[in-house]
């Protein structure tokens, strides 16, 4: 089969799975990426040589505790009206638990980031193996599912908008940059990543979150500026810190020898491949709502 088409027909099937999920239920997409996790960790200890059968335990083990306290908290807050008490409790604990899982997140990306301007950084000790599987993989997809409820309830806008951005900003970095790209972002450890490439990816991923404001979200007339600007700055975010995100599991990789994380999307690579960025921008984007909300 023509490689292109190859490709096409992989990216198509990805696309569609995420957004059928996405619009089906808030189950169906919790398990979506329950299932995303899974083989993610499984490629991610492939390349890092950690033990298969317990990393994915440990992933999938905290993966569901975490969104299942969540989510029961969530679905059971309406009707616990006269245990307003005890349900307010629970709102605080819920609330101190995403506070630590999010420092321990931000922690670790921060390591992520470190390692990779570090070139002295070769070789991965077993401590950080295990680290960066904590934060660096599992609780980043925690987040994905988290920042889909917004402040308040499941809202597949949220989560596809910040797709969309996503799709826009690499489309755009790889056009721009092969068409103008003549500058190296990053060339010891992604050679065709330009810096051209990665400012068209910016302005024309700003462009879409001020589209995905005027024309999806659509939110009400006096809201409107405000809307406008909370998704140029999601956008920003999206653009830089999924660069970052792209280039350090390219990090992983060029240490590991091996060009993808895995092989089930032909043309495509590993799911690690398809949301190596995602994962890396959800807890920043989870902090700015959380920022946001308090603010407000």
């Amino acid at each position: 089969m023509n490689e292109t088409l190859k490709r096409t027909i992989s990216g198509a099937v990805y696309i569609a799975l995420l957004l059928t999920s996405i619009l089906f239920s808030t189950e169906s997409f919790i398990l979506l990426f329950g299932l995303f996790l899974i083989i993610t960790i499984y490629e991610f200890s492939n390349i890092v040589n950690l033990n298969k059968i317990s990393s994915i335990l440990f992933g999938l083990i905290l993966y569901s505790s975490v969104i299942l306290i969540s989510h029961y908290n969530l679905q059971t807050e309406n009707f616990l009206n006269t245990t307003f008490n005890s349900n307010l409790i629970l709102n605080v604990n819920i609330k101190q638990l995403d506070l630590i899982l999010l420092a321990v997140t931000l922690v670790v990306s921060i390591k992520c980031i470190i390692f990779l301007f570090y070139d002295s950084v070769q070789k991965i000790s077993t401590s950080s193996k295990y680290l960066y599987l904590l934060g660096y993989i599992t609780l980043p997809f925690i987040f994905t599912v988290k920042i889909s409820f917004g402040t308040n309830n499941y809202n597949p806008k949220i989560i596809i908008g910040l797709f969309v951005l996503i799709w826009t900003n690499d489309t755009f970095a790889y056009l721009v940059g092969k068409s103008m790209g003549k500058h190296k972002l990053f060339e010891r450890v992604s050679p065709k990543k330009t810096i051209e490439g990665f400012v068209g990816g910016m302005v024309f991923a700003a462009f879409a979150g001020y589209l995905i404001s005027k024309l999806y979200i659509q939110p009400k007339p006096e809201f409107s500026s405000k809307s406008i600007l909370i998704w140029m700055i999601i956008a920003l975010i999206v653009s830089f810190f999924g660069t970052i995100g792209d280039l350090i599991e390219s990090k992983f990789k060029r240490i590991a020898g091996v060009k993808d994380s895995g092989s089930i999307m032909p043309g495509h690579g590993g799911i690690l491949d398809r949301l190596d960025s995602v994962i890396f921008v959800a807890p920043i984007i989870f902090l700015f709502y959380q920022i946001l909300y308090y603010v407000s």
